[in-house]
Formats: structure tokens, sequence, C-alpha cells
């Protein structure tokens, strides 16, 4: 596909997103659906497809500000004025390219310096109190910083392999990789990203697809070495599967909606360790742990550069019905906690809402537990937004 019948591709995919971004998978969903459609695509053209929808979404609001409107095509138009490119050159009508600009179209010359701020940096309104009440100096970089893409990082088995070895084995599949002051365990991919899945070391669990600051989360957890830890809100299990390999403890593995964690049996044979599944009605059964980890259910606004169509979702009521959630689920959750035991609290979130505030009202209910540690790691760090709280009940 020429870049200009690739931007075609885009228009219509987003099109077509234009009413479903209030469905979590509706991106995924949808860039399926678009190639199963079109399977003269190869993966070279599904990959730029993919790329330049993600890049919009991410700037949805400033590409709209640039392109006019809110459709595919405004947005196309919007994201090749952003990046420097003259929309005229793609704009063709000429084979499989999007049809010529119009005469209004060309003469729109939007001034983005001059919109207010948060269409400049690509959040909706209501969201301004909380950003800045959040991230205080750092609001104007972070939001910045969420606008363009995630870097890929891995996280080492460090029970199989050491940094060193892991990045020569990818090496030798010619993945370039750096360490990552951020965690111990992480590397960032440098070069051929997409050719991790097929690389000697992924493929027999030396390393994991994880974010650098989802591992620095598991490394500020007080792993016991023996016993018996809970991961609560397991979801796919990457953290699971990142204290299985720091720790000898029994790892257990829970979550709300089981179907969530379908992979995960095949990502711990990949990486030699046990999880064990745990159903909801067994979790008293189990109980006491001495580490419950919670990774709660969250805005997700951390993670934007990865999934930005949730900065679009959500909205003032979804989010007080998450923070609403994560205070059920962190008194649910004590219970399970054994004395002198630890419970962990983290978020993917950039709301105080959902961590400071969270984290406090926490430990002014509960007087049995004491908090030990608490740490907000922002987007300049590397990483995606994270926030952890450690709690050790007395």
């Amino acid at each position: 596909m020429t870049p200009a019948a690739r931007l075609s591709a885009g228009i219509e995919i987003l099109d077509a997103l234009a009413v479903g971004l209030e469905d979590g998978q509706a991106v995924e969903k949808t860039l399926t659906g678009w190639a199963r459609r079109n399977r003269y695509a190869g993966s070279g053209d599904r990959a730029a497809i993919r790329d330049l929808v993600f890049d919009i979404l991410r700037r949805k609001r400033s590409c709209a500000a640039s392109g006019g409107g809110n459709s595919g095509r405004a947005l196309v138009l919007g994201y090749l004025r952003q990046s420097g490119q003259e929309p005229a050159d793609f704009f063709t009508g000429e084979t499989y390219a999007p049809a010529p600009l119009s005469r209004a179209e060309r003469a729109f010359s939007p001034q983005l310096s001059t919109l207010p701020m948060p269409v400049r940096l690509d959040h909706p309104d209501w969201m301004t109190a909380d950003l800045t009440q959040s991230l205080g100096p750092d609001y104007v970089e972070v939001m910045h910083v969420l606008r363009r893409r995630a870097p890929v990082f891995l996280r080492v088995n460090t029970a199989r392999t050491s940094l060193e070895k892991a990045r020569q084995s990818l090496a030798r599949d010619e993945i370039a990789t750096r360490p990552v002051p951020l965690a111990g365990t992480a590397l960032e991919v440098l070069e051929k990203p997409r050719r991790v899945a097929q690389s000697h070391a992924y493929r027999h669990g030396l390393v994991e697809l994880q974010d650098a600051a989802s591992q620095a989360v598991v490394l500020a957890l007080d792993l016991p070495d023996t016993g018996r830890i809970l991961d609560y809100c397991a979801g796919g299990g990457g953290k699971s599967l990142a204290m299985k390999a720091l720790s000898r403890a029994e790892v257990f593995a829970h979550d709300i909606a089981p179907q969530r964690m379908c992979d995960l049996p095949a990502r711990a044979r990949r990486a030699g360790v046990r999880i064990a599944h745990l159903p909801h009605e067994q979790l008293d059964n189990v109980a006491p742990f001495d580490l419950v980890l919670c990774d709660a259910p969250c805005s997700g606004s951390g993670a934007w550069r990865r999934a930005p169509a949730g900065k679009w979702s959500l909205t003032p009521e979804r989010l007080a019905d998450y923070v609403k959630t994560q205070a059920e689920i962190l008194d649910r959750a004590s219970a399970l906690v054994a004395r002198e035991g630890t419970l962990a609290y983290a978020t993917c979130s950039l709301f105080k809402r959902e961590n400071l505030f969270q984290a406090a009202e926490f430990a002014n209910r509960n007087p049995s537990f004491s908090m030990q540690y608490q740490r907000f790691f922002t987007p300049l760090e590397g990483g995606d937004g994270m926030f952890i709280a450690l709690f050790k009940r007395k």
C-alpha cells in the first residue's frame, strides 16, 4: 500500500471508531475487522495503519482542531499538519488516496498555540482541575509525554537468566535493548520491537513484555521469600509472574473476571513457574496471605500512551465509580492479610483521587493497618504513570 492508501485506511477506521470509544476494546476490534476485510494489506501495512490510528487517538483533540472537525478525514488532515507534512501531497484522489482537498480545507489555517490548554495537551476539559492538582508543576510536561508513543519494555526473568545474557540473546535476533534505571529487571527495546514475540528469549521465557513502572512497583513490594502471596486483581497476570520470579513463596492469582487470566497458564509455562488460580469462592479457605497485592481497576490514565481511547471515554461519573470500587476492593482484600502481613495497593492512574487520597482514606478507616511506603511514578521517569502504597497489618 502507498502512504496515501494507508491514510485512507486510517480515515475509514477512525470513522468507524467515532461512536465506539466508550468500549475499551473498540480500537482493537475495529483494526482487526478492517484487516479481515482487506486481506491484501500486508503485515507492514497493518502495522503502519495501526500506528497511525493510535498516534491520532493520542492527539485526537488537537488533531481535530488542526483538521477542522472530528471526522476521520479531518483527524488525518490535522495529524499531517501537526507532523509538518503537506496534506495536498497525499489527498490527491488518485488510486486509493483520499479525495483532493476542498477549497475550505486548503484555506483552513489553525494556530494550535492559541487554543485552550486542554486542546493543546489533548484531554477533556473536565479533567483539568484533577490533572493540575495531581501533577502540579509537571502537568504540562506529563501531558505532552502522553501524546507520544510509549517505549517497549521487557522484564527479564531473573529466575532463569541475567540482564546481560537476556540482552545478548535478544541481540542475536537483531533486537537492540538497553537497561532502564527505573527498574533493575527492565530492558527498553530500541530496535525491531515487533520481533520480540518470535525471539528465542521470549519463546523460552527469558523475557516478558511489561512496562518498566509496573516492574518498579513489583520491586517495591515487601516480597516474602516463603509463605503465600495473593495477586487479588491479577488481570493478565503480569505482576503474578514478576513476583514469582523474585520469590519462592507460593503465588495465587485471582480476578473477579477469571477470563482475564486466560493467557496466564501459557505465560507461566513459558516462564517455568507455577501460578495457582484461586476462584473467588475459595479465597477465605486459603487465607490469610503474607502479601496481598491489589492492582485495582482504575482510570488507566497513567497508561494513556498505550490505550489512548480511555482518555476520551472517561467521564466524571466513571472516575467516581472507580474510586468507589477501589475502596471496596481494599476493604475486602484487607481481611485476607495475615497478622504482620502486607497489603499493597497499586494503580496505573495519574489522579490523586485514585492514589494518594485513596490510600490515605483506607489508612484512616483501618487503624489495624499502618502505612509503610508510597510512591508515585510519573511518565517523566520513562514508564507509565503508576502508584504503589504498602500497608502493614499490626
